[in-house]
């Protein structure tokens, strides 16, 4: 078979300026200092198929870009050397393995490139593939990080640190409020694949500083996550999640670790497959993940392991893990040191999860007050959960045959989507569509009313 010559890798490998046994030689010791022991013979034949078009597999790519950035002074990823996962016609799916600097800006520019990013997430979303990594996997990752030869001259300082934390807490807010979609998605990964990026290629004064950038880092690319998850781009989710829990652990960073790990679960519990959903979801509530995290977070990746649970049919395990969320969310206390990203996990959000587990189990009735409860106690600045909240208690009420409660409901749930962008609100409209469709004549002309709205919501949103 014919192969193409990588010019692009040619090039970078040129403007270098060492030889392909030099390099060959460097790239062993990146890949020692990475944990790929199976790099460490690597030799002047490599690097010459490479650059005839023979694309090296496993972690050869990243570490290839990790060894050229630290020769060149400067951030190499995978696209500018050819090898971008996305640029095939079948992405490939995340791995744990690769680099995390690489990762983060060839990522980012994926997300920023809408043609890539359309081929991304248009590519099979599967979480079965993707397999917890071993025990010694997490216990090195940390280890992995600090070895790391700094890339960029700036020394990472503790305002540093609290700048990105701010731009976390900015993006995470206005994603609540105006849902994963538009132009504030965009800001937060070009921010991601440029400041943020540098920081981590940067020099840091002390383990601490290098800690707290790691985890403030993995904590924004969790939020790029979610906010591709609440666009329906699962795929682009899955990569983004994969690399926040990567730098969670990077960061010693195990409740934030434990967290990404619950919303991949929510995401597999969305997307119905729910043993994958109960084996990430057990796997967030592991170790340190739980035991070191804050009440308030215990409870949120305990609900979801609950939700995970009740859509893998295994109910009393379900009501079991619905009580210890309860019991751990009791406990929290306003004064607590918790972590911004729990900042909205409250009443309402307990009841909302525990009505979509209920709900899930055929216990309409007690999701229809959980969920009630949830409206009742939800916070003004939540508006697109808030708006979810409304479409599934409408769904509940029109199940048990309470037409006219779930078209009141409804109607307040297409008043509150005002203004967001969103996928998961976009579902909610088109679950609300079918659950009225065989019942629309009873309702009469407010019930054609509403569906004749829902399709202009439709039609409006795209």
């Amino acid at each position: 078979m014919e192969r193409t010559r990588n010019l692009r890798l040619e090039a970078v490998v040129r403007e270098l300026g060492l030889s392909q046994g030099r390099l060959a030689a460097r790239m062993s010791v990146v890949a020692a200092e990475n944990g790929a022991a199976e790099l460490r013979n690597l030799t002047q034949s490599h690097i010459a198929r490479w650059i005839a078009g023979v694309r090296p597999s496993g972690r050869a790519p990243s570490i290839l870009a990790a060894t050229l950035s630290q020769g060149l002074g400067r951030t190499v990823t995978l696209t500018d050397i050819g090898l971008a996962d996305t640029e095939g016609p079948d992405p490939r799916p995340p791995q744990w393995s690769a680099d995390t600097l690489t990762t983060l800006v060839d990522l980012g520019s994926t997300d920023l490139d809408m043609d890539r990013r359309r081929v991304l997430a248009g590519s099979a979303y599967s979480v079965a593939g993707l397999a917890i990594p071993t025990t010694r996997w997490w216990s090195e990752a940390s280890d992995r990080a600090r070895a790391r030869t700094p890339v960029a001259a700036h020394t990472v300082t503790v305002q540093d640190v609290e700048s990105v934390r701010e731009m976390t807490a900015f993006f995470s807010r206005r994603d609540q409020q105006r849902g994963g979609r538009g132009a504030g998605r965009t800001a937060l990964v070009a921010y991601l694949r440029t400041d943020v990026a540098q920081y981590l290629a940067g020099r840091f004064p002390s383990e601490e500083v290098r800690r707290s950038m790691t985890s403030a880092a993995g904590e924004l690319a969790y939020v790029a996550g979610w906010t591709a998850f609440d666009a329906g781009e699962h795929p682009v989710a899955l990569h983004w999640f994969t690399l926040a829990t990567q730098l969670a652990e990077e960061a010693r960073d195990a409740p934030l670790a434990g967290h990404v790990l619950r919303a991949m679960a929510h995401q597999a519990v969305d997307l119905n497959q729910p043993a994958q959903a109960v084996r990430l979801s057990t796997a967030s509530l592991a170790d340190n993940r739980y035991t070191h995290a804050s009440w308030r977070e215990k409870a949120l990746i305990g609900v979801v392991h609950a939700r995970a649970l009740a859509a893998d049919s295994r109910s009393k395990e379900a009501a079991t893990a619905l009580l210890q969320a309860e019991r751990d969310l009791g406990r929290a206390q306003a004064g607590d040191d918790e972590p911004s990203r729990v900042w909205f996990f409250g009443e309402a959000s307990l009841a909302h999860e525990t009505a979509a587990t209920l709900r899930d189990l055929g216990d309409l009735k007690g999701a229809e007050a959980a969920f009630e409860r949830s409206v009742r106690t939800r916070a003004l600045p939540f508006a697109r959960t808030h708006a979810v909240t409304l479409g599934y208690l409408g769904e509940v009420q029109a199940r048990q045959g309470h037409l006219d409660a779930a078209i009141t409901t409804w109607t307040q749930a297409l008043d509150a989507m005002a203004g967001i962008q969103s996928a998961r609100t976009r579902d909610t409209v088109t679950r609300m569509r079918s659950t009225l469709s065989p019942i629309k004549g009873r309702g009469g002309r407010t019930a054609q009313d509403l569906d004749q709205r829902a399709r202009t919501v439709l039609r409006d949103v795209g």
